[in-house]
């Protein structure tokens, strides 16, 4: 299963490389083959500088990657992506073909600006609540959880929460042996309910 996730110049370090962390360790321990192969898709393919300065080099680009099962659009500094036609549209279009629909952290604002989300129960960063509610006043935004379950769509809180989030991805697309399993390896207390 392909999980791409979306990463820009700003984004929240932790938000792609948690879950990223978690889908390939979950491929390193499943001991029935690697079912998870996890990617980092930029807009042109080349090098990003998430917050802080880190620079990451994606693996693909929006011309250039396979096909997605699962999309994890990531937060951060966003406003500047929410600005782009050719973001927006990329999202929208990805969000029709994929098997399942995410975001961490600030990531629900690209979501709901490209349009791939309309009226559905989402969260964010406890932090940006206000703005995502007064932004687009018909999404249903769910404070205090760490993340919202609505079927094909799954949103996490900030930051660590997209870690608990893609745990819950690994128990929903596989099973909760290999979630558990995952979290002990990573020595880290998931939430298991939102």
């Amino acid at each position: 299963m392909n999980i791409g996730i979306y990463i820009y110049n700003q984004a929240e370090v932790l938000d792609f490389s948690g879950p990223f962390e978690v889908f390939s360790t979950a491929s390193r321990l499943c001991k029935t083959g690697d079912p998870f192969n996890v990617f980092l898709i930029s807009q042109s393919c080349e090098m990003v500088t998430a917050r802080a300065g880190y620079q990451v080099m994606p693996d693909y680009g929006f011309h250039n990657h396979p096909e997605i099962d699962v999309l994890i659009i990531v937060g951060g500094v966003h406003n500047d992506e929410m600005n782009k036609p050719d973001v927006l549209e990329w999202i929208a279009s990805q969000a029709k073909k994929v098997k399942m629909l995410a975001s961490v952290c600030t990531g629900v604002f690209l979501l709901a600006k490209s349009q791939a989300i309309q009226d559905a129960k989402v969260t964010t960063h406890w932090q940006d609540i206000p703005d995502l509610k007064t932004m687009f006043p018909n999404l249903k935004v769910i404070e205090g959880v760490r993340w919202v379950d609505e079927g094909k769509l799954i949103t996490s809180g900030g930051i660590s929460a997209g870690i608990d989030m893609s745990l819950h991805l690994v128990e929903k697309l596989f099973d909760v042996a290999l979630a558990e399993t995952t979290a002990k390896q990573m020595e880290f207390s998931w939430t298991k309910n939102s």
